[in-house]
């Protein structure tokens, strides 16, 4: 398994995914036992079926389709890290969230382990670093 490639691929599924609200196409670059933080202090998502609910409950909450973006991953091992950039719409009102996932990956290329660390910002900011 090269796991740059698998990055790759998680950021490409996360980018159309989100906008999509695809939760099935995100939860498959996860392993059957992947673990998944949201963020660093809450209790992690466990399995797919636990990465599942977090998404269908996330996407539940954005009213209109968000714009994604993900940075080119950075890969050492097996591990990976990718910061992304987000447009989100919600009852609220619109929201940017910018962040970057930790990532590990089994021999199959899939999620294992997987944290969050995201900051949100009211109103929607322009996308940095010519993305």
């Amino acid at each position: 398994m090269d796991v740059h490639e698998a990055a790759l691929r998680w950021t490409q599924v996360w980018t159309t995914g989100w906008v999509q609200k695809d939760t099935e196409a995100i939860v498959a670059c996860q392993a059957e036992d992947g673990v998944h933080w949201s963020t660093p202090f809450s209790s992690p998502h466990q399995g797919r079926a636990g990465l599942r609910k977090y998404l269908q409950e996330a996407f539940a909450s954005e009213v209109e389709p968000t714009q994604a973006r993900f940075a080119i991953p950075l890969v050492r091992g097996d591990r990976a890290a990718a910061e992304y950039w987000a447009l989100c719409r919600y009852a609220s009102g619109p929201l940017t969230i910018s962040g970057c996932t930790m990532l590990r990956f089994n021999a199959e290329g899939l999620v294992i382990e997987s944290r969050d660390y995201s900051y949100v910002k009211p109103g929607h900011q322009p996308f940095p670093f010519s993305w």
